[in-house]
């Protein structure tokens, strides 16, 4: 992959902006019925993995809902890739650093679907600093609500309607395995992503709910121009073994590997870190 364009767009990013667009329709994806018939809740879903995710549910049988802060065009273009695929899509805009919208686009989702399989909690927000004192006291709330305590609000208000055979994927990330000098909140939060998902998933094995969660290295999503300097995105990811960010459709199969019983019937509390080539000791 060629160099990414040192630019910038406004946060929250939307994936018409970016210069160079990520793939994340999976396209070239072949589904094999794995979550025929399921329903999907992701946060997060509109764009970037959220939308891989999706689309990939979609050619494997489920139908999905997103939620979303306010992206409604890539919403829109998510909701159209899933339809193309005949499976429904509901489409939910609001602030999930909310926990009232948290607990709504459950309820609304099971309302509107009929029921809840899988929940992917995805969203997240980042800041990029340069030192550990630019972070205000309202950045750092910022992230936690919307990167940790979402995780929590959402799933609390799913755990009502998931049944034995469900499954919860959360996003972590490789920041919340080593830390990360430049975005110190966030790599908190997902650290404390994957603390949650190991202890939900003995909380969770008697009732039969499968716990996982994804961690990637660098993935190409319109949250890196939206939040990071120029510069920083024009290198992004060539600090990889394999010298180059990953692709939303490149992560999709992880999340889609963790929600079907077929494929992961004996997997709960795992991390699994698509990370371009890096080992990580411990």
């Amino acid at each position: 992959m060629s160099e990414h364009p040192a630019e910038n767009i406004e946060y929250p990013g939307r994936t018409g902006e970016m210069s160079e667009q990520p793939h994340d329709e999976m396209r070239s994806y072949q589904g094999r019925g794995l979550l025929q018939g399921k329903k999907a809740l992701i946060t997060g879903g509109d764009s970037g993995i959220g939308r891989a995710v999706a689309v990939a549910y979609a050619k494997e049988g489920a139908d999905v809902a997103i939620a979303y802060l306010d992206e409604s065009d890539d919403a829109a273009h998510t909701k159209g890739l899933v339809e193309a695929e005949g499976r429904r899509c509901t489409t939910y805009a609001g602030d999930l650093a909310d926990p009232t919208h948290c607990r709504q686009i459950v309820g609304r989702t099971v309302e509107d679907l009929g029921g809840l399989d899988i929940l992917v909690n995805n969203v997240a927000y980042q800041h990029v600093v340069e030192d550990f004192f630019e972070i205000t006291p309202e950045q750092w709330k910022r992230t936690f609500d919307v990167n940790i305590h979402s995780f929590y609000h959402v799933t609390h208000a799913a755990l009502e309607h998931l049944g034995e055979g469900s499954a919860i994927i959360n996003t972590g990330s490789i920041n919340g395995l080593r830390g990360n000098k430049s975005l110190i909140d966030y790599s908190a939060t997902k650290g404390a992503v994957i603390a949650l998902t190991y202890s939900l998933a003995q909380s969770l094995v008697d009732r039969g709910i499968r716990v996982n969660c994804v961690a990637p290295g660098p993935v190409w999503t319109p949250l890196i121009p939206a939040t990071m300097p120029a510069d920083k995105v024009a290198d992004f990811g060539k600090q990889v073994p394999m010298g180059r960010a990953a692709q939303p459709d490149e992560i999709a199969p992880s999340y889609v590997f963790f929600a079907s019983q077929t494929m992961s019937s004996y997997y709960s509390g795992e991390v699994l870190a698509p990370i371009g080539g890096e080992t990580l000791p411990g």
